[in-house]
């Protein structure tokens, strides 16, 4: 059974930086491709950035291009997402996703993952 599970999250000012973690286990970590999403009051899921199970190909959201980098680590089971110059429109609950399939490759469609860790908070004050 896969589970996902994040860290990182918290309050940080405008300009500011986290790194968000996501710890996968319950099958082979490095034949999936992952994802984060995130989600607002009010509004629908997004997928903000995602990474091909080799790690050779990125997808980011315009939104989050150039201040956001997500990465993998297939020796520690975990993928992380560094986000920097933060500002209040990132704040939301963000998620890891794992792909329901192996060697994905169209990793910016939502449809392709369908696992999902329970979410961590993100808060951007001004």
């Amino acid at each position: 059974q896969v589970h996902l599970v994040e860290s990182g999250g918290g309050s940080v000012q405008a300009g500011g930086s986290l790194r968000l973690s996501c710890a996968a286990s319950g099958r082979a970590f490095s034949l999936y491709a992952m994802g984060w999403f995130r989600q607002a009051p009010g509004r629908e899921r997004e997928l903000v950035a995602a990474i091909s199970w080799r790690g050779s190909s990125t997808y980011y959201a315009d939104s989050v291009k150039g201040r956001f980098t997500i990465s993998r680590d297939n020796a520690a089971n975990t993928v992380y997402l560094q986000m920097n110059s933060l500002n209040p429109e990132d704040t939301a609950v963000y998620f890891c996703a794992q792909s329901t399939d192996p060697f994905s490759v169209l990793i910016n469609r939502e449809r392709v993952f369908g696992y999902w860790g329970q979410g961590t908070q993100v808060t951007v004050s001004s």
